[in-house]
């Protein structure tokens, strides 16, 4: 290696350490510009549908989003607080009423239950509540810590609002700031790779906002079928729990199970087998019909990118992992598979002992001169 591509590789690595010390205000940085993205193509359809200046489509848009985060605020937020509230207060009777149906079977155990099947074989339900709740806080533990304050997270919060504006203000001049970090040969192929991720994101963004709301919709009407208590806050937590797959529908399903637990085993039995339908309808039907154009990633490739960046990242990045795997798979796809590996090695230059040009037709090249 030249001098120079030394020197490239070690600024290289400094990059990625300060990137990894500074981690969480790049994250949210990441966060600002998928938000930006998404108001700046609305911005976009104003400027050519209306043909708008661009200043006057950026307060258009940034005013319709204040519209809208307020009567979400006055109209939708109360309900849900309120009914989460009273959700989180029953789940004790939720959890006493499975204690009371465990105790019941241990006491007088079924038919189908195997013989010899003792109390002291099965733990009881309050050592794995206890469990269960140790594994969630060490799971969840770092979201008491990144929201420990209230202060922390309204200015966090601010910051995000400034960063989204200042990105949709003028996001071409933020773009061509990040261009010249790539060598001058490469900054068009890099800017048509840009393009691709800010596509793929739209289409994964308005994918799983469609998917949500289908899963929002079936739930709230499957919960008031069923007569489960609550149903408007537990559709709201199935559609936004929707956006963290594989994870999220799981965790969607706990509450409105224990709920429906403390009115009967078979209600919290349905509610299982409603939500099961559910993923499974979205899943297998409504996703590949409605959302041809969305980023595709395997179910495993999805399920190792949400636990690295979990585990390296924290929840902030479990909740941001999707769209980081969006931008990283089309990164790795245009920069590393199309332009490196599949490129064709340049063919081997003629030699002149190869060149038959060179000998005459009827003469053996290995034979002496006459």
């Amino acid at each position: 290696m030249k001098l120079s591509d030394w020197i490239s590789l070690i600024c290289f690595v400094i990059a990625l350490v300060i990137i990894w010390e500074f981690r969480a205000i790049v994250l949210l940085v990441f966060a600002a510009v998928v938000l930006a993205i998404a108001l700046n193509s609305f911005a976009r359809r104003l400027v050519k549908r209306l043909r708008l200046v661009r200043s006057r489509a950026v307060l258009l848009t940034m005013g319709s989003v204040i519209v809208v985060l307020g009567l979400f605020t006055v109209l939708v937020l109360p309900l849900f607080v309120g009914q989460f509230e009273q959700l989180l207060a029953l789940i004790p009777d939720g959890f006493n009423r499975l204690d009371v149906w465990a105790d019941d079977m241990l006491t007088n155990p079924p038919s189908w239950l195997p013989e010899g099947i003792t109390a002291w074989e099965i733990p009881g339900l309050s050592n794995l509540v206890e469990q269960f709740a140790n594994l969630g806080s060490q799971f969840f533990g770092n979201f008491v810590s990144f929201f420990s304050g209230s202060v922390i997270t309204l200015l966090q919060f601010l910051l995000l609002i400034v960063l989204t504006i200042m990105f949709l203000s003028d996001p071409q001049a933020y773009r061509n700031l990040l261009l010249r970090l790539f060598p001058s040969g490469y900054r068009r192929r890099a800017d048509a790779i840009l393009t691709k991720c800010e596509w793929s994101l739209l289409c994964w963004l308005g994918g799983v906002s469609i998917n949500s709301l289908f899963v929002a919709t079936l739930s709230f009407v499957g919960l008031v079928l069923l007569q489960v208590p609550y149903p408007f806050a537990n559709a709201m937590l199935a559609g936004l729990f929707n956006f963290i797959p594989n994870l999220g529908p799981a965790l969607s399903a706990i509450f409105p199970i224990i709920v429906a637990l403390s009115q009967s085993f078979g209600s919290a039995i349905a509610v299982l087998v409603l939500y099961v339908m559910i993923q499974n309808l979205e899943s297998y039907w409504f996703s590949p019909m409605m959302m041809q154009r969305r980023v595709s990633l395997l179910p495993a490739a999805t399920l190792i990118v949400q636990l690295f960046f979990a585990n390296f990242l924290g929840p902030v990045g479990l909740i941001l992992a999707l769209p980081l795997a969006v931008v990283c798979k089309t990164w790795i796809e245009e920069a590393w598979i199309v332009d490196v590996l599949d490129q064709k090695p340049a063919p081997l230059p003629v030699t002149a002992v190869d060149s038959p040009a060179l000998t005459e037709p009827n003469q053996d090249p290995d034979s002496e001169p006459n």
